[in-house]
């Protein structure tokens, strides 16, 4: 399925802009952007994303990770294939990488938005997230559902490199109600080396998702000779906390997979030395994941109590009241059952009409 894309304008020579993530991609005739799925035909941008999911699930919401979203609750989880970083340590690469770009094939099973909510709320599902690959890449895709899922009473929720522009989150603020940020590394060489991206796109997103008001959390995974030192846990601890501190960050294990087979396990030693760094510096909720027989806790952030147990992805204890410390009477932070989602927000859903439209003017946009 292919559908006309958003985020864009067309330029001379049938070239186009793509301003959907910060590579902000000139497209000649006939060529794809970055990502792979996103092709210019005669000076009209394209998407092959659209409808075309390779992996549609249900999972728990813990899997994301969210662990301060509807703890407990299961997420219908979808993606296309595709991505706009080039990671080599990829753990979904044969989705996000192994696709057939400019070659006008592209795998996967036809599902419409509609499905899509009709199968989330047949499945009990409280959100839909868009994960495993990147969602920027499938944008309309998961505009239209997104907004669909908002009219059925679903939260929906992007797992995301955090690489998408200000307009392109701006767009589809209206019907966003929480983001996992995977923050790779706090060095640019490793974004430009590792990823084919740059750092401060991403972290220009997760202060405009906050002041957006969208709940956020973080994953770093830890790769052992790569992003491992005491310094650069000081600078994700210290620039999540100059944020908000509140902000819950996962420290996640990794293992050898696609291009990094060569690289040992995280050691739990070092995803511990990274704990407690995030606690120093603030950090009311940082968890260490991706770890069998490691319990996740969420501590009440005023009284230090236990409220929620997990083990691999399972909630084991809850001793909230709605979003309340039973023992201090303290909000946690997050949304809980029986709360709403943050309504702070300066965008309306008129812009998320504006964007639809192609051909526009990007003038006084920045990332």
């Amino acid at each position: 399925m292919m559908k006309q894309a958003m985020m864009y304008e067309t330029l001379s020579y049938k070239q186009v802009h793509c301003s959907l993530c910060c590579h902000r991609c000139r497209i000649a005739d006939t060529k794809f952007g970055f990502c792979g799925v996103r092709e210019n035909r005669n000076g009209i941008l394209y998407t092959h994303a659209y409808g075309q999911a390779v992996a549609a699930h249900v999972d728990p919401i813990e899997k994301k990770p969210l662990f301060h979203v509807l703890p407990g609750s299961t997420a219908f989880s979808i993606a296309t294939s595709g991505c706009n970083f080039q990671c080599g340590f990829c753990q979904n690469w044969e989705i996000s990488q192994k696709i057939y770009k400019h070659h006008g094939h592209f795998d996967g099973m036809i599902l419409t938005p509609e499905e899509i909510v009709r199968q989330a709320k047949e499945n009990h599902c409280a959100s839909i997230a868009y994960t495993y690959t990147e969602p920027t890449i499938f944008f309309e895709y998961a505009c239209d559902t997104a907004q669909l899922a908002k009219e059925q009473g679903l939260l929906n929720i992007f797992v995301t490199n955090g690489y998408m522009t200000k307009q392109a989150l701006s767009a589809v603020r209206p019907y966003l109600d929480a983001c996992n940020v995977d923050l790779k590394s706090f060095s640019e060489s490793f974004y430009s080396e590792i990823c084919m991206g740059h750092l401060r796109p991403v972290l220009e997103s997760i202060r405009l998702m906050k002041e957006l008001g969208l709940w956020v959390e973080i994953t770093t995974l830890v790769i052992p000779g790569f992003n491992d030192s005491e310094n650069e846990f000081l600078s994700i601890a210290r620039f999540i906390a100059s944020v908000d501190p509140a902000m819950p960050w996962h420290i996640s294990r990794f293992h050898p997979d696609y291009r990094f087979t060569k690289s040992a396990p995280t050691t739990l030693k070092v995803l511990e030395q990274a704990r407690d760094i995030g606690i120093g510096e603030g950090l009311h909720h940082v968890y260490i994941g991706n770890v069998a027989g490691v319990d996740e806790v969420t501590l009440c952030e005023y009284c230090h109590r236990p409220l929620i147990k997990r083990e691999a992805f399972l909630i084991k204890e809850n001793a909230l009241k709605g979003n309340h410390c039973p023992y201090c009477g303290k909000d946690v932070a997050g949304i809980f059952p029986g709360t709403s989602p943050s309504e702070k927000s300066t965008v309306k859903k008129k812009e998320f009409e504006k964007h639809r439209q192609p051909g526009m003017s990007l003038a006084g946009y920045s990332h």
